[in-house]
C-alpha cells in the first residue's frame, strides 16, 4: 500500500477516535418500579387489562428483554444488587427486607454505580423509595437500633429524631441529592427525607390497616403526608430534576425508584376507576402516566436523544391471584390451572408465570426490563438474553467505556453486546442466581433451573415442603420445554440436577462470579 495512503488511513482512523472521544457521555435515566410484574404491561402482555401507553411505547423505542431477572424476589435485597453489581445474600442480609428504620445495607467504602458516575463526572440525584437502610437518631442522641433487617413488625415510633441528620444514606453513597422515602409506602415513617433530613417532623401516627389494598403499618407521619400524592410528588421532583438539566454540560444519571405499584394499593384521585382493571389497575395506569411526564420532560429538555433510559420492576408482581395449592408431584398437593385470573378483571400480573412476588419460581423475579438509547440501542426490538438487574453496572460502564474497578460490581456482567447489535452475539450472561424472600435460592443455566429445596420460599403456597421418605428434595425444571414450572424433573435427570446443585454450592461459598 502506498505511503499517503497509509497516512491517510491512519488521520482518518485518529479523526474517527478523537471524534468518538469527543461525543458527549449519554445521561442516565434508571426507573425503578416497585412490584410491577411481568404481564403487566401491554408490550410483555398483549392481554394485560391495564392500559399502558408510555411504557408500551418506550418499548417500542428501544429493546424489551424477555429473561431479565431481578437477583431478588422482593425489595432491599434487590436495590442493592441493581445499586452495587453484587448479591445482598454477600451482606448481613441473608433473607428478609429491611424497614424504614433500619441501618444501612451498602457498607461504607463500597463503590456504587453512583459513585461510580459521579467519578466519571456525572451530576448523580436519587429520588424515591429508597429502602437501602439509613441511620436514625434518637432524640437522646443515641442510634435507632437495628430490629432484625425487616424482620420484625414494621410499626410504631422508635423515638427517632427527626430534626436530625441520617447517615449511611443516598448523599454517602454517592448520590449529589435525594428526595423520597425511607422504605416501602406500607411502612414508617412517612415523612419525605431530603438530603439527609426529614423535611417536617411528623405531628401525628398512622393507623394500622390490614386491608389487602391498604395494608398501612402503624407509625409517624408527618402533617401533609398523604399516600395518594407520594407517587405524583416523586414524579414532579424528577421532572424539576430533569428540567434543571437543560443546557448543563456535565452528563447525569437519575435514579427514580418509584413507590407503585406495591402496596398500599393508592392512585391518584384522578386516575381511581380509570383503568378498567380495579384499583391496581388504576395505580399501574398512573406509574405509567407518571413514568410518561419524566420522559416527556426529557423531550422538552432536548435531552431524548442523548439519555440512556432503563426501566425495570424490584421483583415479580403481587396482585397474581393463585389456588391454596401450586403445580407439583408432591402427595397431597394436586397440580391447579397456573396462575388463576382475577375474578372480577381478568388480569394476570405476572403473565403465564409461576408463582408471585417473594417467590423463587419465575413470577418471583422475572421482570420487565426496557432500555432506550437512541442511535445505539435498535428500535422495537426483543432480546431473549437472559440477564440480571445486577449487571446493569457492568453495561452502564461498558457503554461509558470505562473499566470496573477489581473491587467492585462482583457479580455484574455487562450485556452491552446483545443489547447494541441484536443480529449478532446474543448471549448474555451463562448463569444466573435467584433467591427467595426465605432465603430459598435457586440457579439458572441455559434452559435448566435448579433449586435444592421445595416450594415457593415466599409467598405461595406451598412455601415449605415437609419431605417424606424417598420423595425428591430438589427442584429442577426445563423452561424451554415447560415454562411454567409444572413438571419437577430433579427425580429423573440426576446428573443434571447434581451439576447444578455443585455449581450453586461453589457460587454461595465464593465472594464473587465476575472475574477482575
Amino acid at each position: 500500500m502506498p505511503v499517503l495512503k497509509i497516512l491517510r488511513r491512519l488521520v482518518a482512523l485518529s479523526l474517527t477516535f478523537a471524534a468518538a472521544h469527543a461525543a458527549p457521555r449519554p445521561n442516565i435515566l434508571l426507573i425503578l418500579a416497585d412490584d410491577l410484574g411481568y404481564g403487566d404491561l401491554k408490550s410483555y402482555n398483549p392481554a394485560s387489562k391495564i392500559p399502558t401507553p408510555h411504557l408500551d411505547r418506550l418499548a417500542a423505542q428501544g429493546m424489551r428483554f424477555t429473561d431479565a431477572h431481578t437477583p431478588s424476589a422482593v425489595c432491599s435485597p434487590t436495590r442493592y444488587g441493581l445499586l452495587t453489581g453484587r448479591y445482598s445474600w454477600r451482606t448481613r442480609l441473608k433473607n428478609g427486607v429491611l424497614d424504614g428504620f433500619d441501618p444501612p445495607l451498602i457498607e461504607t467504602g463500597r463503590v456504587t454505580l453512583a459513585s461510580f458516575l459521579k467519578k466519571q463526572g456525572y451530576a448523580t440525584a436519587a429520588i424515591g423509595k429508597w429502602h437501602l437502610g439509613m441511620t436514625w437518631a434518637t432524640t437522646n442522641g443515641q442510634t435507632v437500633p437495628d430490629r432484625g433487617n425487616g424482620r420484625g413488625p414494621h410499626r410504631g415510633d422508635v423515638g427517632a429524631d427527626f430534626a436530625r441528620d441520617t447517615q449511611g444514606g443516598p448523599l454517602d453513597v454517592g448520590f449529589d441529592s435525594y428526595f423520597g422515602i425511607s422504605a416501602s409506602l406500607d411502612m414508617p415513617p412517612y415523612v419525605y427525607v431530603e438530603g439527609r433530613r426529614a423535611i417536617a417532623a411528623p405531628t401525628g401516627s398512622a393507623p394500622e390497616s390490614k386491608s389487602l389494598v391498604l395494608n398501612q403499618s402503624p407509625g409517624p407521619v408527618a402533617a401533609g403526608f398523604e399516600l395518594e400524592n407520594v407517587l405524583g410528588d416523586l414524579a414532579q421532583r424528577a421532572v424539576r430534576f430533569v428540567d434543571s438539566r437543560a443546557g448543563q454540560t456535565a452528563p447525569f444519571f437519575l435514579y427514580l425508584p418509584l413507590t407503585s405499584p406495591h402496596l398500599p394499593v393508592v392512585p391518584a384521585k384522578a386516575f381511581q376507576g380509570k383503568s378498567g382493571a380495579g384499583a391496581y389497575g388504576d395505580f399501574v395506569m398512573e406509574t405509567d402516566a407518571r413514568v410518561g411526564e419524566v420522559l416527556a420532560a426529557l423531550e422538552r429538555a432536548k435531552l431524548a436523544d442523548n439519555t440512556i433510559v432503563i426501566f425495570t420492576s424490584d421483583n415479580g408482581g403481587l396482585w397474581h391471584t393463585w389456588k391454596p395449592e401450586e403445580a407439583d408431584d408432591i402427595a397431597g398437593y394436586k397440580p391447579t390451572p397456573r396462575g388463576q385470573a382475577n375474578a372480577k378483571v381478568g388480569h394476570h400480573s405476572n403473565a403465564e408465570l409461576r408463582g408471585t412476588k417473594a417467590d423463587i419460581w419465575e413470577g418471583g423475579h422475572r421482570v420487565p426490563y426496557l432500555v432506550r438509547w437512541p442511535g445505539r440501542v435498535a428500535p422495537g426490538v426483543a432480546s431473549s438474553a437472559l440477564i440480571e438487574l445486577t449487571d446493569t453496572f457492568a453495561t452502564i460502564a461498558a457503554a461509558l467505556g470505562v473499566p470496573l474497578p477489581a473491587d467492585a460490581a462482583e457479580d455484574s456482567f455487562s450485556f452491552i453486546a446483545p443489547l447494541t447489535d441484536p443480529a449478532g452475539k446474543k448471549a448474555g450472561r451463562a448463569f444466573a442466581v435467584h433467591h427467595s424472600l426465605h432465603g430459598v435460592f435457586a440457579l439458572r443455566e441455559g434452559p435448566w433451573k435448579f433449586a435444592p429445596a421445595r416450594g415457593s420460599g415466599g409467598f405461595s403456597m406451598p412455601r415449605e415442603v415437609k419431605i417424606a421418605t424417598g420423595e425428591t428434595v430438589a427442584q429442577l425444571y426445563h423452561l424451554d420445554a415447560d415454562p411454567h414450572e409444572t413438571r419437577n424433573l430433579a427425580g429423573t435427570e440426576t446428573a443434571t440436577a447434581a451439576r447444578l446443585a455443585a455449581r450453586l454450592a461453589e457460587i454461595q461459598t465464593g465472594s464473587r462470579t465476575r472475574l477482575p
